[in-house]
């Protein structure tokens, strides 16, 4: 019996060639390094779409976007995309505008969080592309316990593949289930993108923001664990730009992206913040069994981090090297910072007022009153 990991690994050779419609086969021979692709972007009015729109666009590729029409998709910069055209459906209930013989050189789904969201597009789409790009997560990998781990290693199951609630518990493994419903349509025609946490400019989560805010609004900020503790993730624009590179290199296969194992550390995150801020704050260090007993979680409360040990002893340092070597690079940690603190500075004063991850002011506070009355007790 199959596994997911066979359905990952079938390449463009013997009997999955052979499935493929043979106007795809000729067409894939004849792709033009150069020469400008037509793609077609489920979604695209998100955070990752737009910045990828407006990286294919700015190369001259034709684009389709296809959603619901509730978002109206625009750059970063608040302008309207020109000459995209916008389809308008729902992939779960109505995609008739899709129906038809038209063709694309690639699709890119960033949208599949069920695998029946994945066989749906694949279904009907894989008779008629010739890549089809699936954007996943690291969350697929079953276990984050060792260092340096690939995309070999083993997947997240699931108690029961048929549910359809997505939680912090299923997300994972129904997204690993995604990748092999795709493939399974079009074996030999996917790529898998497995990227880690996504930061920059128009992130609505605040999962990385939180941090260059707080360094912004000075004082004494509350770091997590040591500053040699290990952290990784990727600015969207380095990820936007490296989904376009597969499409245009017709890269198959899986690859984690992310930043390179081991290269940031949440000491070097919050010098950077500190640094573009205008060094108008100081960090205390806080352990992470002090954290725990006090209630304050890794991730969420702490973003970014999570310390990196037990289950978690290879966080912040899975491999991206297959990535890198396909072409994935990354901008510097400052430029990073510097764009995001300057996309929090322009938002309207009652969004920034409640961010949505990081711990608010006054429970900060709390936290790091008990730390120092801990640090001031004398030796028993």
């Amino acid at each position: 019996m199959s596994t997911r990991r066979d359905f990952l690994a079938i390449s463009l050779t013997g009997a999955s060639a052979l499935a493929l419609p043979t106007w795809v086969r000729g067409a894939a021979k004849r792709r033009e390094p150069g020469k400008p692709l037509k793609i077609l972007v489920l979604g695209g009015t998100g955070f990752l779409g737009p910045h990828f729109v407006e990286a294919a666009h700015a190369k001259g590729h034709a684009l389709t976007l296809f959603n619901r029409g509730k978002t109206n998709p625009t750059r970063f910069s608040g302008e309207a995309f020109k000459d995209v055209e916008q389809l308008h459906g729902d992939r779960k209930t109505d995609m008739q505008a899709l129906q038809g013989d038209r063709r694309w050189d690639a699709v890119l789904d960033t949208s599949a969080y069920l695998p029946a969201d994945a066989t749906r597009a694949t279904k009907l789409l894989g008779p008629r592309v010739q890549q089809y790009l699936i954007v996943s997560t690291i969350s697929v990998y079953a276990r984050t316990d060792k260092p340096g781990q690939d995309e070999t290693a083993p997947l997240a199951p699931l108690a029961d593949p048929t549910v359809t609630e997505v939680t912090g518990e299923t997300y994972g493994g129904l997204k690993a289930l995604c990748e092999q419903a795709a493939e399974a349509q079009m074996p030999g025609r996917v790529t898998v993108v497995r990227p880690g946490l996504i930061v920059g400019p128009g992130d609505t989560t605040d999962r990385f923001t939180y941090w260059p805010a707080r360094a912004d609004r000075g004082g004494e900020i509350l770091a997590p664990g040591s500053a040699s503790d290990p952290t990784q993730f990727i600015d969207v624009r380095d990820l936007a730009a490296f989904l376009l590179t597969t499409l245009e290199q017709r890269s198959l296969g899986i690859y984690n992206a992310d930043a390179p194992a081991g290269a940031l550390t949440m000491g070097a995150v919050l010098d950077a913040c500190r640094r573009v801020a205008g060094d108008k704050s100081t960090t205390t260090w806080v352990s992470a069994s002090f954290l725990e007993a006090h209630k304050v979680s890794a991730w969420q409360d702490m973003p970014a981090w999570i310390p990196a040990e037990g289950d978690y002893a290879g966080f912040g340092r899975i491999s991206t090297a297959r990535a890198q070597k396909a072409g994935l690079t990354c901008r510097p940690l400052e430029t990073t910072v510097r764009d995001t603190l300057a996309y929090w500075r322009a938002l309207p004063d009652e969004r920034r007022a409640k961010p949505r991850a990081g711990l608010d002011a006054a429970r900060e506070a709390e936290v790091l009153k008990a730390w120092h009355a801990r640090e001031a007790k004398p030796a028993e």
